[in-house]
Order: C-alpha cells, then sequence, then structure tokens
C-alpha cells in the first residue's frame, strides 16, 4: 500500500472472500509500470492515499462467488483493472474510458498483493481465461497493451506515414510496435540505449537518443521529407515539456497524441498561431475502453508482442520498491514480481 510517495508498506491483511459475481485470484505474476513508479515517487493526480498501486497481473482462480459461471477455482486467467458501468451518459455516448461510475480494481487489493478481489462488473465484461499456450507473464500485459491499442486507433495512421514517439517506455514501445504493423516510419525518442535498442528491434526505423541532440524537434524534423515534420506525433513520456515538443514537430495539419500522464496542476502551453495556422490537432487519452481490451488479448494470444521483449528482472513481492526504482533507472523495459 502506499500511503505517500516514498512510503511504500508491505502490509498483512484478511483474504478476502468472493462475494456475489465477485471472483478472487492468487496472483502468480505482476509487473511493473511507469505509473506504478510515478506514484512511488510523486503521488498519482487521481488518487488520494493509502491504495495499492499494482495493477498488472495474472494469475489462479482460488474462489468464485454466487452467480458465476464462467470461471471455475484453478482456472488460469487475467483480470483487466477496470470496467465501466454502461448506463451513465458517457457510456451510451460510447465513450467507455470516460465513464462517471469506472470501477477500477486495483486501489484496495490489486496488483502487488498476493491475492486480488475482481469485483463482478470486471468479471463480466474484462475478465479471461488464459489459454494453455500462454504464459502468466504474457498475460499480465494486458492492461498496458490495452492501453496501446486503444490509443493507435485515435490516431490517423496511413501507410507510409512518419511518426514520432517520444519516449520508449513500454507504453511507447507498445506504441512503436501497433505503428510499424499499420505501416508507420517510426522515429523513436529516448535517452536510454536499453529501450532505443528495443525500439529498434520493436519496429522504429530511425532512433534519436535525445542527449546526443541539441534540439529533439529539429531532430525529427530534419528525418521527414522537406524536413515539413512528422504526420503525427505520441507522447509517451509523461512530460508536459514533451507534450509541448510533440505538438511543435507535427506538420501543417498533422495530429498529436498526448497518452503520457503528467504531475498534477501542471499547464500545457501551445503557441496559437501554430494551432490556429497550421490546423495541428491535440488529443488527449486517457485509459482504455472494453472493445481494446478484447482486441489487446486476441493480439496477446498471436504474439504481436512478446514477453521476452519487455520483462526483465524478477522480484519477490517484499522486493517490489527495488523493483520500481530498478525499472525508474530506465535500463530494463519493466520487471515482474512472482509469489510462489
Amino acid at each position: 500500500m502506499l500511503y505517500e510517495p516514498g512510503d511504500l508498506r508491505l502490509i498483512e491483511c484478511e483474504r478476502p472472500k468472493a462475494g456475489k459475481g465477485e471472483v478472487l485470484i492468487k496472483n502468480e505474476v505482476s509487473l511493473t509500470c511507469g505509473s506504478d513508479v510515478k506514484s512511488y515517487i510523486r503521488g498519482y493526480a487521481k488518487h488520494t492515499p493509502p491504495y495499492n498501486i499494482g495493477h498488472e497481473c495474472s494469475g489462479v482462480v482460488a474462489e468464485v462467488g454466487e452467480g458465476v459461471t464462467k470461471f471455475k477455482a484453478g482456472d488460469r486467467v487475467v483480470a483487466h483493472n477496470s470496467a465501466p458501468c454502461n448506463e451513465c451518459y458517457y457510456c451510451k455516448k460510447g465513450i467507455h474510458c470516460m465513464c462517471e461510475n469506472l470501477i477500477t480494481n486495483q486501489l484496495k487489493n490489486g496488483g502487488f498483493s498476493e491475492y486480488q478481489l475482481i469485483p463482478e462488473i470486471i468479471v463480466k465484461q474484462n475478465m479471461f481465461r488464459i489459454p494453455d499456450d500462454m504464459s502468466f507473464k504474457q498475460a499480465a500485459l494486458l492492461e498496458p497493451f490495452a492501453c496501446a491499442v486503444y490509443g493507435v486507433s485515435q490516431i490517423p495512421v496511413e501507410q507510409g506515414d512518419y511518426v514520432a514517439v517520444n519516449g520508449c517506455g513500454p507504453s511507447g514501445l507498445m506504441f512503436i510496435k501497433l505503428l510499424y504493423l499499420k505501416g508507420a516510419r517510426v522515429i523513436a525518442c529516448d535517452k536510454s540505449k536499453v529501450r532505443l535498442e528495443a525500439a529498434k528491434k520493436l519496429g522504429a526505423y530511425d532512433i534519436i537518443n535525445i542527449e546526443e541532440v541539441d534540439d529533439q524537434v529539429q531532430a525529427v524534423k530534419d528525418l521527414t521529407p522537406g524536413k515539413r515534420g512528422v504526420d503525427s506525433a505520441v507522447e509517451a513520456a509523461g512530460s508536459v515539456k514533451v507534450w509541448e515538443m510533440s505538438i511543435s514537430m507535427v506538420r501543417p495539419g498533422g495530429f498529436a497524441l498526448l497518452y503520457g500522464g503528467t504531475k498534477a496542476g501542471e499547464e500545457l502551453i501551445v503557441d496559437t498561431k501554430l494551432l490556429h495556422y497550421s490546423q495541428v490537432t491535440i488529443k488527449g487519452l486517457y485509459h482504455t475502453t472494453p472493445l481494446y481490451v478484447n482486441q489487446a488479448f486476441e493480439l496477446l494470444k498471436m504474439k504481436v508482442i512478446d514477453e521476452k521483449d519487455f520483462l526483465y528482472n524478477e522480484y519477490k513481492l517484499e522486493n517490489v520498491k527495488e523493483a520500481l526504482m530498478n525499472h525508474h533507472e530506465g535500463n530494463v523495459i519493466k520487471n515482474y514480481i512472482t509469489y510462489n
């Protein structure tokens, strides 16, 4: 449980019991995530401590509640960390990620715990039985991959487009692979050699080490025809400065997707002349929807992305702080927690 930034505690509590429609999972694998790292170091704008910060995990059904027929004890499963109500204004408009009553599982008994109690609404919409040929580690990539699949669906990318991805952490790398499969020429930007090497492996055509250039925006533009700028840019670093650079590096009529979450209270400054006369489109993006969770799970079955490219070091639950800080240092893509 995170009590405040820097104060992460391992606590003992009673094992949850599965109520009506609920499923209790014994976690086998949990993954570190950039949002977990940011929460641990600086807090998270949408959540008030104390709360559990893990949310990427998979395991085995330990108990099912009354009325559950899709799953049984012993099933290998993965559950996404949220589900929409399907009743509010935004759900009825089809904008499920803006659900006014979004049920999020992680805050009380989420990913960094031995047992995870899955609410009925998530069991019904966003929980899956893991195929025999899929590992727990591969399945645990579902949550971040579903967000990336949703994100790419919002980018008006066509074959042959130039697309910059600013930030090559786990989500940035997932964007790179998906954009490559859509036929984009991807320019990957980061300061970590490990992550840039992974970007190249996953389909980036060009890579830019941002510590080796004076002007990241110009370095990106220099790689495009006539130095006009990219057709689209993805911000996957969680920095307002990078948000602003992403907007500045797109061509007239281009598109900027602002994906990485920033600190609470930060403000974005945009050149009105650029926005107006260049007709640049700026879109924020948050979370995902059941449609893209399902798509992501199917793509994981096909190994569109592979655990071997994302998961590095193994830790036990009592060493989760070390796992998070090792992730933060940028020499790995993700780490994973095991319980057996």
